[in-house]
């Protein structure tokens, strides 16, 4: 007996009845949730040694010359036509004229190809657009993103047949059609399985002429456009009992496409989600008919619908709501500090106090890290990965970090952000935190459920195909498949199992890094250090909770955080390293760095702590933990100094929060910015002032310290600075109920 065939026999074939045994079964959700997508950089990350060549040969996201008239062309002349307090508080809608300006310009077929009459866009010009509306206009900006994301459109271009994107994509494209999609169910959200929408598959006649459709009945409710859509994605459970296209009976989740004025199909009255005045509602169907024709895909699609919207939901996920929560952070911190530097207490600006500071050093960070993942995650995208997991942990930290950012900038402007009115230009966005932090993936699901749960799996190098072979209904096939990878997986996890301990006892000294000098290149090792650790780690965790890690959804969060900090570090040195590595925004790359290896360590130590094998976690703790080299959070003067960036003028700062406003801003936003500039530009002469014992400027200019220039500036900074601190106010009946 040959090597190969005495390890099979002896080695392999009981480890993979104790696998097999071990293994959690999949449901047949979780199972195309899992093959949804493809890996990216996160396979990089969960090999526990990431390859720095593949990670700069990404070029940086980039506009297109005729990307960048759009943005400068129609973008902001539709961003000059919003009025969000009109559109919130008095419309509930926008009004006709942007309507029709959103269907004349194309904003509903960024992504639908020239060909079909669309404009072809990237996923980084996409993504822009929406970023650049969402300052203005939530309500806009969820508009232009529904249909450019999860809907008819995506699920077209991957799935759909060529007669359907000739007939559908052109229609979609010039806003002749309205579409939403129909996902969701009073009684199942992200349960597909509980799904109780059916379509079944029977002739009927038509016309006079027997036809091959289906009968739909389903009852659908969050349907953002819904009530003024004119074609519905409907996600349904089709059923053959007649097998008229196939031998199952149960064919599975299918997609179709229905005209929404159809009979049988109503459209319920509106919802009005978290104060946002976007288009969103119920819609029902009973004894609808459609004919076969209307699958997305055809008869071949049929049944393959949960994995459609997953692959869809890949890409969708990965823009929509990251560039919103991009903006959001950007604005919130360009505000929050234009507005610390007017505002003073006690004879000094709001924004030297440290409690303030605490904010914005915050806000400052933040705002680069999510606009630097936001433009990695695009990068990938438009090299054509369509990353399910990197998708989520973009969801999922963009829009906590907008939730953190948002509620920061409102404690910094205190009484300013929560009057409302036409003037407060935090109130939209602090609404619709609610909607970024439920909507395609609630959060909690996300966290505790999908990025480590389907990360483990789809971006470990070995597991998935150890699953395959598992799964396989040939046992002998399936132990030769076995066979082939466990000893690879044994030696990639030995290697990295030294690797951790070794960088860990080293302070990362031995690393790989593409840079070898400066704290960049101190960064990378760290990142290497932790990705082997991380990996460690979640190895020895899939080892000893097998099937039960589904059930320990706090452990499987912790360790979907650390994946998570480690992409998002990353999307910091890769922003900064295109960007040219401006010496002026490294407080900021340091504040991101050494917050995310603190959260990392405390990750992996909850981690530990809750190990369900103490002794193995005690040792664990011990070799990747060292006492003496812990990581420790921004210091106190790092914060501070990154605060200061928002409080000045200055190229760092215009690189971090500049291209949020300069083409898309509101009146009150410049007001704002008009008075920073004053109080920047007045300062020097404040100082001066202050100095020579003079607290009146104007008793100061009448005793000839100051020319009529200089007082004139103060004055006009004084009424800068007043007309920011005023707040909306309105008169008694302003709120009494118009007739209808």
């Amino acid at each position: 007996m040959d090597w190969r065939a005495w390890r099979r026999q002896w080695l392999t074939e009981p480890l993979y009845r104790k696998a097999g045994a071990a293994m959690p079964r999949l449901s047949a959700t979780e199972q195309e949730a899992i093959d949804a997508g493809d890996v990216w950089w996160d396979a990089q990350l969960f090999s526990g040694q990431p390859d720095w060549q593949a990670f700069f040969a990404t070029p940086p996201a980039a506009l297109t010359a005729q990307e960048q008239a759009f943005l400068d062309g129609p973008v902001a002349q539709l961003c000059a036509m919003l009025d969000d307090w009109d559109i919130s508080w008095n419309r509930y809608d926008l009004p006709p004229q942007v309507w029709s300006f959103l269907k004349d310009n194309g904003f509903f077929g960024m992504i639908i190809p020239r060909q079909y009459g669309g404009l072809g866009f990237s996923a980084y010009a996409h993504s822009e657009v929406v970023s650049r509306i969402s300052v203005r206009s939530v309500t806009c900006a969820v508009t232009v993103m529904v249909p450019n994301s999860l809907g008819p459109g995506e699920l077209l271009l991957q799935f759909g047949t060529q007669e359907q994107r000739d007939y559908w994509l052109p229609r979609l494209a010039q806003g002749q059609e309205i579409p939403s999609f129909g996902l969701t169910s009073p009684e199942a959200g992200s349960d597909a399985a509980a799904m109780t929408d059916t379509g079944v598959v029977c002739k009927q006649m038509v016309d006079g002429v027997e036809e091959l459709g289906i009968r739909l009945n389903w009852g659908k409710r969050y349907i953002t456009l819904s009530p003024v859509a004119t074609v519905l994605g409907l996600a349904f459970k089709l059923l053959d009992p007649d097998h008229l296209i196939g031998s199952d009976t149960e064919v599975g989740i299918s997609v179709a496409l229905v005209p929404t004025n159809l009979p049988g199909i109503t459209i319920g009255r509106r919802h009005l989600p978290s104060m946002q005045a976007f288009q969103n509602g119920p819609n029902q169907g009973k004894d609808v008919f459609v004919p076969i024709s209307a699958l997305i895909g055809g008869v071949e699609k049929a049944g393959q619908g949960w994995a459609m919207l997953m692959s869809a939901l890949a890409a969708g996920r990965g823009i929509s709501l990251p560039s919103l929560s991009s903006a959001a952070c950007m604005f919130a911190a360009h505000t929050a500090g234009a507005y610390a530097r007017v505002r003073t207490q006690f004879g000094i600006p709001i924004g030297k106090f440290e409690g303030i500071q605490e904010k914005l050093g915050r806000m400052a960070a933040n705002a680069y890290l999510v606009e630097a993942a936001r433009r990695f995650t695009c990068a990938g995208l438009d090299q054509g990965y369509k990353p399910s997991v990197v998708s989520a942990i973009m969801k999922l930290h963009a829009t906590e970090r907008m939730r953190q950012s948002v509620n920061d900038a409102m404690d910094v402007h205190a009484g300013k952000a929560v009057i409302d009115g036409p003037s407060n230009y935090l109130g939209g966005l602090y609404r619709a935190l609610p909607v970024g932090i439920t909507v395609e993936g609630a959060n909690i699901l996300t966290r505790n459920l999908i990025v480590f749960g389907q990360g483990a799996i789809r971006a470990h190098p070995y597991l998935m195909q150890e699953v395959a072979a598992l799964g396989n209904s040939d046992q002998e096939a399936g132990e030769a498949a076995f066979d082939a990878v466990i000893w690879k997986h044994l030696g990639h996890s030995t290697k990295n199992a030294l690797r951790a301990i070794g960088h860990a006892w080293t302070k990362a000294v031995f690393a790989k890094s593409p840079v070898q000098a400066g704290l960049a290149g101190i960064y990378y090792r760290r990142l290497g250090r932790y990705a082997a650790a991380f990996s460690l780690v979640s190895e020895l965790t899939l080892l000893t909770l097998g099937g039960s890690l589904k059930r320990r959804e706090m452990l499987s969060a912790r360790l979907g955080d650390v994946l998570a900090e480690l992409f998002l570090l990353s999307a910091v040195l890769k922003r900064w390293h295109d960007e040219g590595q401006h010496e002026s925004d490294l407080p900021l790359v340091r504040w991101c760095a050494e917050q995310s290896f603190f959260t990392i360590e405390r990750r992996l130590n909850d981690v530990l702590f809750n190990f369900p094998a103490r002794g193995l976690a005690i040792v664990l703790r011990f070799l990747l933990q060292p006492p003496a080299m812990k990581a420790k959070p921004p210091s106190d003067q790092l914060t501070a100094t990154c605060a200061d960036i928002l409080l000045e003028p200055s190229e760092s700062r215009d690189r971090l929060v500049g291209a949020v406003w300069t083409t898309c801003n509101s009146a009150s936003v410049e007001q704002l910015e008009y008075a920073f500039e004053q109080v920047v530009q007045a300062q020097p002469i404040l100082d001066r002032l202050k100095h020579g014992g003079l607290k009146d400027w104007r008793v100061a200019h009448a005793k000839g310290a100051l020319t009529d220039a200089q007082a004139q500036l103060l004055e006009r900074m004084q009424a800068a600075v007043a007309a920011v601190v005023n707040v909306d106010d309105f008169a008694p009946d302003a709120f009494a109920r118009k007739p209808a």
